[in-house]
């Protein structure tokens, strides 16, 4: 069995993750001073998506909006009410910042990376299923700083991305 570096390190590095207080504020910020555009803001609801946090499917919503810099997506992510691994980062780091790192694979190869980082001891603190890909995120903050979030993407999630690429 390997540890947490060597089964990130067979894994194609996807997303930073950003958490942030006010997700207008910091599209300004990060538009002027990255040079890059982000879509409108989105709104999420974790019933609706069947978020899981900690396990369980539980109240929470936010906004959201992702671009694509070149080389990886740049997510931001504002909680606006509920209970959420975003909500309990920005209770910590109220001025927000980067909470997780994403690293994708086939979702054929999911389960098994999935078992590699818990059996590492690394317990899963947020989950989603979507037709684009499967999703989960581990408590990894006393090794590497932040969250870490693999996704096994689908089919369609790879034509996706590959037009947000493009775009």
């Amino acid at each position: 069995m390997s540890n947490l570096n060597e089964t990130l390190a067979k894994l194609e590095f996807a997303q930073i993750g950003w958490v942030v207080p006010d997700i207008n504020a910091a599209l300004k910020f990060l538009e002027k001073s990255l040079r890059i555009d982000f879509p409108k803001p989105e709104r999420y609801d974790a019933e609706e998506l069947s978020i899981k946090y900690y396990g369980k499917v539980v109240p929470s919503d936010g906004l959201v909006s992702q671009t694509y810099n070149g080389s990886a997506f740049i997510e931001l992510i504002q909680p606006l009410s509920g209970k959420s691994l975003f909500h309990d980062y920005l209770a910590k780091n109220p001025a927000g910042g980067v909470q997780h790192l994403a690293f994708r694979l086939p979702v054929s190869g999911f389960d098994q990376i999935v078992q590699d980082i818990t059996g590492h001891g690394y317990p899963i603190i947020g989950e989603v299923d979507h037709p684009i890909a499967r999703m989960k995120f581990f408590d990894t903050y006393k090794a590497t700083g932040v969250a870490t979030e693999i996704m096994g993407i689908t089919e369609d999630g790879w034509k996706m991305l590959e037009k947000m690429e493009k775009a």
